[in-house]
This record gives structure tokens, C-alpha cells and sequence, in this order.
């Protein structure tokens, strides 16, 4: 079996197989935090992070474990990169941990963590299988911060708010304010808001798809054009 191609594993976890526009996996931490941008961010980060670890765990061990206990054992390989996260970030950014709360260590349920870990991971390289985990997990983030923008500016009017919980108190101050005196839109904030944003994100990447296809399509001449040419 050829190895996939690098440039395809960046296409596909970035745009055409995107975690939460394509494969629509991880969809309860990605509604319930993404009400603002540094929510979305932190998690996303942690999500990025252990997608990377772990594909890359897998790699390293893929030949030492036996097919028949292969799943568990890749469970238990990311159930352990999600504690020592987690333990890190209640060290170091303890305020966003507080606040992210329990949907930090369910990350280990994430289906597109074991998705990647027995579809990709088991069967490839070390360096492919950590770009895999890395830009899928960076879709994944791209997503929550997409979703996060798109319900913090319509709820609060504004963004980045609380920058200061991932970047340090020198952030207090990137607050940006995109309408003064802003009294809020509840409903994007919301979870119907979530599910209500993320169609409209999941729409806006099918019309551009769409577009992609119709400009491939017109540039590729159909047969008889190709023989007159010719």
C-alpha cells in the first residue's frame, strides 16, 4: 500500500475531511464551549494536542500490539495524554481548566481521536501519522474558533474576550468591542445557537465546495473540444 501523500494530509484535515465540517465527530464539547473564542481556543488546543500525541504513540507501538487488543490498548493510550493535559492546563491555566471543566477529560470520548488512532495512525508512519493527528486537530480548532467567533460577536459583540485565560495578563486588554453598547443576542449563545452556527458554517464550506467543483469542471475541456484542439 502506498503511503499517503503529505499534502493530502493537510488537505483533508484542514478542508475536505475537516472533523467538525465533514466528519460532524466531537459535537457535544464543540457546541457546549464554543460561546466564545478563547473557550473554543483552549479547547481546540488541548483537542490538537492530543490528537498529535496520540497518533503519534500509536505509530511507535503499532507493531507491538496485537491486533485483538489493539482498541483498548489506543484508548488507554489517550486516556493517559488527556490526564497529563489536563493536569497541566489545572497547573498552568487554571481558570480556563475551571471553566472548561469536565469537557477537558472527555476528550477521551472524542470519536475522531480513536477514529484516527485505528483508521491512520495503526497503519502508517510515525512523522505521517503525527502530521495527521496535527492537522486534523487543527481543524478541529480552526472549527471552535470559527464557531466560537461567529456566537461570541452575534451573543456579546464582541471578541476575544478573557484573552488574558490562554495568553497571560498582558492580554487583558485584546477585548475587541464590535458594537458599543450591545445589549446581546441570547439565542447565539445558546446551544440551539451552536447547532444554528454550525450549519451555517457547514453550508458556507458546501457552497464553496460547490463553486470549486463548477470552476474544475469548467476547466477541463470534454472530450470532443480536446479532439478539435487537437
Amino acid at each position: 500500500m502506498s503511503a499517503t501523500p503529505y499534502g493530502k494530509i493537510v488537505h483533508d484535515g484542514l478542508w475536505a475531511n475537516n472533523p467538525a465540517f465533514v466528519q460532524i465527530l466531537g459535537l457535544c464539547p464543540l457546541l457546549a464551549v464554543s460561546n466564545s473564542v478563547i473557550n473554543a481556543l483552549g479547547l481546540g488546543l488541548a483537542t490538537l494536542l492530543t490528537l498529535t500525541l496520540s497518533n503519534t504513540i500509536v505509530s511507535l507501538i503499532r507493531n507491538l500490539v496485537t491486533p485483538e487488543i489493539r482498541l483498548p490498548v489506543f484508548v488507554l493510550v489517550i486516556a493517559s495524554v488527556v490526564t497529563a493535559i489536563e493536569l497541566a492546563m489545572n497547573a498552568y491555566l487554571h481558570e480556563l481548566h475551571t471553566i472548561l471543566g469536565i469537557f477537558i477529560p472527555l476528550i477521551v470520548t472524542n470519536c475522531i481521536i480513536i477514529a484516527r488512532a485505528e483508521a491512520f495512525a495503526s497503519k502508517n508512519t510515525v512523522a505521517r501519522a503525527a502530521t495527521d493527528g496535527f492537522m486534523m486537530g487543527l481543524g478541529s480548532a480552526l472549527a471552535l474558533v470559527l464557531l466560537g467567533a461567529l456566537r461570541e460577536s452575534l451573543g456579546h459583540g464582541t471578541l476575544l474576550a478573557n484573552a488574558h485565560l490562554v495568553f497571560g495578563e498582558a492580554a487583558k486588554d485584546w477585548t475587541i468591542t464590535l458594537v458599543e453598547h450591545y445589549h446581546g443576542f441570547l439565542l447565539a449563545i445558546l446551544p440551539p445557537g451552536a447547532f444554528i452556527g454550525l450549519g451555517l458554517l457547514i453550508a458556507v464550506k458546501n457552497v464553496v465546495d460547490s463553486h470549486i467543483e463548477r470552476r474544475s469542471a469548467q476547466a477541463v475541456p470534454l472530450p470532443h473540444e480536446a479532439g478539435a484542439t487537437a
